[in-house]
């Protein structure tokens, strides 16, 4: 019996992986719950599943919690911790095997961090820990003997097409040439430049295939989603930007794909559903029934493949810069891209404006000489906060400058 813990208990990650888990009683045992501040929706998974800790990271939703936990039995109420940095360290408890990182963004990192420092079996949806943080989480995770498992269907797709070594894979250059990463295209894959600019938020989230929460919603139609995965790639896999490719697949059926020097290519099929990765990853090596209705290859109507273009999305070239600059520039280009993305959102900036102001802090941050490799975690949150904080200001400064004419 496995005790896992999912932070990000809530997201759309964190309820496949509840999926998951649910067909499997005798397996797994859910441990750890650790959410924002959804209350009505993790107390429902609190009824469902009686996790025997339960962690609330945005303190202000503390009596709302408490009030609905008073409704339950005294003997099933959870223990309750509040706080980020409270619910931050529940990752690296003894009563974990299996840490789910599912929160999103850069608020997710130390998280993470403390799972692989306790030497878990850490599922990682998180990507922006890898970007920000890849050199000290991959080094940190070697050290303690922690297993680091990407559910993200790309990287997950990559590992299982690699050959297996010692729990983990990496590219062998006298046997790999490259891997490549696919892309839905997003829901503007066929839209003219042009209309850009007008694209609304709701329109951004609807996505043609894959059900995600909004801000990976808009990182999907930007396609910096794709950028930040080949990042992660990069630090996954020990592979150079030179050998990673991206290929847009609208279909979503091929989830990512590894070329090797022979010319054969192995590539991962099924349906566009996180509950395969998902469900891989938390019996590896083993497989386990995900509740993923079977790749029916009667009904497809074919699969097509088309380059990016680099041009219209430019999130996924800076993405390319960045990994190539090195040092803190991955970085740069999150923390930049998680404020212009939440301004897009809130409607104080415009869908081309997402690019526009990683660039511009990727410049500015470059000039100023602040794109050294931090040398810690709290040096990586603190260059985070510097970041955001710049990126903050361009985009009211953008706001004011559309407003003006």
């Amino acid at each position: 019996m496995k005790r896992v813990g999912i932070f990000g208990s809530t997201g759309s990650i964190g309820c496949s992986t509840l999926d998951v888990l649910e067909r499997h009683p005798t397996r797994f045992r859910v441990e750890v719950l650790v959410a924002h501040g959804r209350v009505e929706a993790l107390f429902d998974q609190i009824r469902r599943f009686r996790p025997a800790v339960v962690g609330l990271v945005d303190s202000s939703r503390r009596e709302a919690l408490l009030s609905r936990l008073a409704e339950l039995p005294a003997a099933e109420r959870p223990e309750l911790v509040v706080g980020q940095r409270e619910a931050d360290a529940l990752a690296g408890g003894e009563n974990l095997d299996v840490v789910v990182a599912a929160i999103v963004g850069t608020a997710g990192l130390q998280s993470t961090w403390n799972a692989l420092h306790a030497g878990k079996r850490v599922l990682l949806a998180n990507k922006e820990s890898l970007v920000a943080a890849g050199d000290l989480m991959m080094d940190v995770a070697r050290r303690s003997g922690a297993e680091l498992l990407p559910i993200d269907s790309e990287h997950n797709a990559i590992f299982q097409c690699l050959p297996m070594g010692s729990g983990e894979r990496c590219t062998d250059p006298a046997e790999v040439e490259s891997i490549v990463l696919t892309a839905s295209g997003g829901p503007f894959r066929d839209w003219p430049a042009k209309r850009f600019p007008a694209i609304t938020p709701e329109q951004a989230c609807a996505h043609p295939n894959w059900s995600m929460g909004r801000k990976i919603s808009v990182d999907s139609a930007t396609m910096m989603n794709k950028g930040l995965e080949v990042i992660e790639a990069a630090r996954l896999f020990r592979i150079d930007a030179d050998r990673i490719e991206v290929v847009v697949h609208p279909e979503s059926v091929i989830h990512s794909m590894v070329r090797f020097v022979d010319g054969s290519v192995l590539a991962e099929l099924g349906e566009p559903d996180m509950r395969t990765p998902i469900a891989h990853a938390l019996a590896w090596p083993d497989r386990l029934d995900s509740g993923v209705r079977p790749l029916d290859f009667h009904a497809l109507n074919g699969l097509h493949f088309e380059r990016p273009d680099f041009a219209r999305f430019p999130a996924l070239r800076l993405a390319f810069d960045a990994l190539r600059a090195g040092g803190a520039a991955p970085l740069v280009i999150n923390a930049a891209n998680e404020v212009a993305v939440a301004a897009f959102l809130d409607g104080r900036l415009t869908f081309t404006g997402i690019p526009a102001a990683i660039e511009a802090s990727l410049e500015a941050m470059t000039a100023a000489d602040r794109v050294a490799v931090p040398e810690s975690i709290d040096a990586v949150l603190a260059l985070d906060a510097e970041v955001r904080a710049w990126t903050l200001d361009w985009c009211r400064s953008a706001r004011m400058t559309t407003a003006g004419g």
